[in-house]
Formats: structure tokens, C-alpha cells, sequence
């Protein structure tokens, strides 16, 4: 059988709807950043009919979702510059940006994140720096959770790798057990670092959103919704989602 996949659009309504085909086995509805886009991902065999009766199903649900992405508030673009405000663990922290001929982010008195750097160093340049001492720490504070939490869960992922995305807080690939954390977590408060590790492990358990998915979570970590609330109202990127 092809893996190929493909795109076909449709309209309900005023609302457009991209249908995307591929080798799955179950239909997956999503209402995409920055402008509420819906997307039904489905298996090959269903029909555009049954697509556009589950989409009219959930037509609450995504008015609601694209209402969110309208009211959330998100950061202005970033440039790197001293003054600018910059978020770690969910703290904000001002900016300071120094010359110097080594590359080091500290956080310093005041609650200041210093950057130092050489002074001709251009804004894609003070971004990366930024990334990846951003990756750095998140990457620090992973082991320590996957300690805490695998056991609890009862499941072990075989990798967990931290990667920039667009449209998810993190991802489980349910096949080989790989689970990745989005690059902006190192921004947010440190309970939703433990909530989306929360969530993609319980994947390991159940593939999909279902009953049984909410019962783990449920077990596992009680207040996982107030900590979903408190990721998706916290202050976006520029260029950012919602989970």
C-alpha cells in the first residue's frame, strides 16, 4: 500500500476545511495557528461526505478554538536587543545584550538575562544563541522528569529530543516510543513542561484524546487542565499556537 499522501479542500459553509490523506487509521481533526485553519487528517478510504458530518459535529468546538487563537495574547516580533522582555520557566526577564568575543547567557541581578555576545552579531545571530541556551536548559530538567514520571505513567519512552514546532507542544510517535518537547516549553511555567511530558507519555497508553486518555490523566496528575489553561494563556511568540 502507498504512503503517498493528499490534500483536497472543501467548504462548510463559510468555513474551509483541509483534507489531508494519508496511512492512518482513525480520522484526527485540528483548528491550526495563527488563523484558526482546520485540518481533518484522515484514512484514504474515508469519503469527503464523512468528513464534512464529523466537521459540522465539532463546529462548536472549532468556533470556540479559533476564538481562542483571536484573543490570545501573543509577543511582538523579537529583535534581540537590550530592554526587550525575554520568558524562562515563566518568569520575565529584561534583556541585556554585551560585546563580548565569547558567546555566555547568564541570568543576572535584577532579573536581567544577560546575553553576551560579539557586538556585530546580527539579530538571526542572537537568536540562535538564545535557542540554544534555551535548549540547554530545557534539555537539563528532562532526565529528572522522565525519572520522576515514568514510572508513575507505567510506559518509558525509548528518546526524548527537544525540536522547534509550530503547531504542537509536543509530539509521541506511538510506534517507537520517541517522544519530543517543543522548544518554546523553556519559556513557559515549569508545570507545563510537566504536563505536556505528562501527556505525551500517557500517549504510550492510548493513541487518541478518548475517555480512556482523560482517565489517565486524571490519575496521574489532577489539575492537568488548570495546567493546560495556564500554557495556553501564558504570552505566545509572534508566530505561535495554542495545544
Amino acid at each position: 500500500m502507498s504512503n503517498a499522501s493528499t490534500d483536497t479542500r472543501i467548504r462548510i459553509g463559510g468555513l474551509a476545511v483541509q483534507i489531508h490523506r494519508k496511512a492512518i487509521k482513525n480520522l484526527h481533526l485540528a483548528v491550526l495557528p495563527p488563523d484558526g485553519k482546520v485540518r481533518v487528517s484522515v484514512p484514504a478510504h474515508i469519503t469527503t461526505e464523512a468528513v464534512r458530518l464529523a466537521v459540522i459535529d465539532k463546529l462548536g468546538w472549532i468556533k470556540r478554538q479559533q476564538k481562542a487563537f483571536q484573543e490570545q495574547a501573543r509577543q511582538a516580533e523579537r529583535r534581540y536587543v537590550s530592554g526587550e522582555t525575554h520568558y524562562f520557566f515563566g518568569r520575565a526577564y529584561r534583556l541585556k545584550v554585551q560585546d563580548s568575543g565569547k558567546t555566555h547567557i547568564s541570568i543576572g541581578a535584577g532579573n536581567r538575562l544577560v546575553l553576551s555576545i560579539r557586538s556585530n552579531a546580527d539579530a538571526p545571530a542572537r537568536e540562535r544563541a538564545m535557542e540554544r541556551w534555551y535548549r540547554e536548559q530545557l534539555k537539563a530538567r528532562v532526565p529528572a522528569l522522565l525519572e520522576k514520571w515514568q514510572p508513575k505513567v507505567g510506559k518509558q519512552a525509548t528518546c526524548c529530543g527537544i525540536k522547534k514546532m509550530k503547531t504542537k507542544w509536543g509530539s509521541c510517535n506511538t510506534d517507537t516510543g520517541s517522544i519530543w518537547l517543543n522548544l518554546e516549553l523553556a519559556k513557559k511555567p515549569v508545570p507545563c513542561l510537566d504536563y505536556i511530558l505528562v501527556h505525551e507519555l500517557v500517549h504510550l497508553h492510548e493513541r487518541t484524546h478518548n475517555e480512556q486518555f482523560r482517565g489517565w490523566m486524571d490519575r496521574l496528575m489532577p489539575d492537568w487542565s488548570e495546567r493546560r489553561r495556564l500554557l495556553n494563556q501564558s504570552p505566545l511568540s509572534h508566530e505561535y499556537w495554542q495545544y
